[in-house]
């Protein structure tokens, strides 16, 4: 789908809370872009709404490609959550861009841990907060752990950079709280 400057906010922010989404910054002289934009049209096809496509027009939508830093084209960025949670620049092979897509669609290195969590009923306060999707609270009982010398550090240091993967490194709670892991940790 071709996203307006208008429409950005519902049709990628929005719907990255339910699915991701995958956004194509191009432009029609942009040869490279006509490369990679096939390629990628197919392979978000194969997931059969695992992921969507969303395609931005740098020169008619020039706001959203300098909102999100666009500096050269294709650009390429996954959102979940309203958040750019992994990207890429410039022309990808096909295995290169099935692999970006099968990272969106898989389960995520926090998603794998929480489930370690759950069948070993470790944290359960933990699991709770993030499961209500409460990320403060999740991230201050990891840090409490880390302060009281409590269970391994090295476990909440995992899974804290692998929530701050899932939120989008760029998220405000992933650099807060990275800072203050930092702080913690070292």
């Amino acid at each position: 789908m071709d996203v307006t400057t208008e429409r950005f906010h519902s049709e990628v922010l929005e719907r990255s809370h339910e699915v991701p989404v995958v956004v194509d910054f191009w432009a029609a002289w942009c040869g490279p872009c006509r490369t990679l934009t096939p390629a990628l049209e197919k392979a978000v096809a194969a997931r059969d709404g695992a992921v969507l496509l969303a395609k931005v027009d740098v020169d008619a939508e020039p706001e959203v490609a300098e909102r999100y830093g666009v500096r050269g084209i294709p650009a390429v960025k996954a959102f979940r959550r309203g958040q750019v949670v992994r990207e890429f620049v410039g022309v990808q092979s096909s295995p290169t861009v099935e692999a970006f897509l099968d990272a969106l669609t898989e389960p995520s290195e926090a998603a794998r841990l929480l489930e370690i969590l759950r069948a070993e009923g470790k944290r359960p306060e933990v699991v709770a907060a993030i499961d209500d999707e409460d990320w403060e609270r999740a991230f201050e009982l990891l840090l409490a752990e880390v302060a009281e010398g409590n269970g391994d550090r090295e476990d909440v240091r995992r899974l804290m950079v692998a929530l701050f993967q899932d939120l989008g490194q760029e998220h405000p709670l992933s650099t807060r709280y990275r800072r203050r892991l930092a702080s913690a940790l070292y």
